[in-house]
């Protein structure tokens, strides 16, 4: 049996390493690095697969919600709504640019920020809302624009788990989560499900004047070179990274469904048992498994992971700390929020190697030890 691993990038490379190799000479031989056809090529792919009529690439995933914060005017002093369950990308942006995050509670099944939530904590200083897909399930979003709508706020995706998942609405179109905000942001992390090798990150939008706005954004505040029209930085995705998450791109789909097939496997060994709760999956969207959490229960969380270290089986708990409880926003007030299910949900949520590469005789190692220490 191969060694168990979170992410198995290296194999995954193997299965593409022709495509891979031949796409990353090409790029060295063009001496065209930053920017040019390759990134524009990739932009447009991502942007047709997404369902969006712009992608604006750049350096990272936290690069990419903070221009999206930028690009819509937030400001010193607004408020956005954000769960306190998710990494700390989300708000730590916010804070750096002033903005109050303001941290709002789950749904304990989706583990995804809580619509009813949402509309308690809106203020005359709220701005906008930043949803999080996380773990590859999808939030609310019908729910989330309604109540955008009704009190005129933006919506931020952010999307970095969840590239790939969809949302059935109710008048029955379907869309691609990143798409149906006023922007979407994702990350290309190496781990993501579409995972560059290095790093990345990508801003989705309809509205064209954004798009442009967010364009400027991402290169210095340039409407043209060396004319620099808003305050900005400088945050690019290179062209090797573009050319390989390009190649990635068109295998997105299968890697889904490969990871579909191991939460399938996982869910099917776990079912009914009374310390284990599976991922729920919500019938009005597309779960794409960026993670495999179990929620425990009577069960003691660290020392399982514990042991599953001890027997060659990688596990990770995201997140051990929720961000209203972090050191970092105690000058915001995050101490003093009362999120019962997020503290609950923290204390007993563990995620287990899910991949493209998995196999049976390697999950079938996996749920053995997990089920031989909490049957005890």
């Amino acid at each position: 049996m191969r060694p168990l691993q979170m992410v198995d990038t290296l194999t995954q490379y193997h299965k593409i390493k022709a495509e891979v190799d031949a796409a990353v000479i090409a790029v060295m031989e063009s001496a065209q690095f930053i920017g040019g056809v390759v990134v524009n090529q990739f932009a447009h792919n991502l942007a047709q697969y997404n369902g969006s009529k712009h992608v604006i690439t750049c350096a990272n995933g936290t690069d990419a919600l903070q221009i999206a914060m930028m690009a819509l005017g937030l400001q010193s002093g607004d408020e956005v709504i954000t769960p306190s369950f998710t990494y700390i990308a989300t708000v730590e942006v916010a804070a750096l640019l002033g903005i109050k995050p303001v941290f709002v509670d789950v749904d304990p099944r989706t583990f995804c920020i809580d619509p009813i939530a949402i509309e308690k904590a809106i203020t005359p200083k709220t701005k906008a809302i930043v949803p999080v897909h996380l773990y590859g399930h999808a939030a609310d979003m019908e729910a989330i624009m309604k109540i955008a709508e009704k009190h005129n706020l933006y919506v931020i995706e952010d999307n970095a788990q969840g590239i790939g998942s969809t949302i059935n609405f109710s008048d029955g179109t379907v869309k691609k989560t990143g798409s149906i905000g006023h922007i979407g942001c994702t990350s290309f992390y190496p781990s993501k499900n579409l995972g560059a090798f290095g790093d990345g990150g990508a801003i989705m939008t309809d509205n064209e004047e954004l798009a442009n706005r967010l364009r400027m954004i991402a290169s210095h505040g340039q409407s043209k070179r060396y004319y620099h029209d808003v305050i900005g930085c400088n945050s690019r995705l290179d062209a090797i990274q573009a050319a390989i998450l390009d190649i990635k791109l068109k295998h997105l789909d299968e890697y889904i469904a490969a990871r579909n097939k191991a939460a399938d496997f996982y869910d099917k060994a776990f079912a009914g048992h009374e310390k284990i709760e599976t991922p729920y999956r919500d019938s009005k969207s597309k779960h794409v498994f960026h993670q495999y959490t179990l929620i425990l229960k009577n069960t003691d969380r660290d020392a399982l992971s514990a042991y599953l270290t001890s027997v060659g089986v990688p596990s990770m708990i995201y997140y051990p700390v929720p961000a209203h409880r972090q050191k970092m926003f105690d000058a915001f007030g995050g101490s003093d929020y009362h999120l019962p299910v997020t503290d609950w949900l923290t204390e007993r949520v563990i995620s287990l190697p899910i991949h493209t590469e998995l196999d049976e005789a390697q999950q079938q190692f996996i749920v053995n030890h997990v089920l031989k220490f909490v049957n005890g």
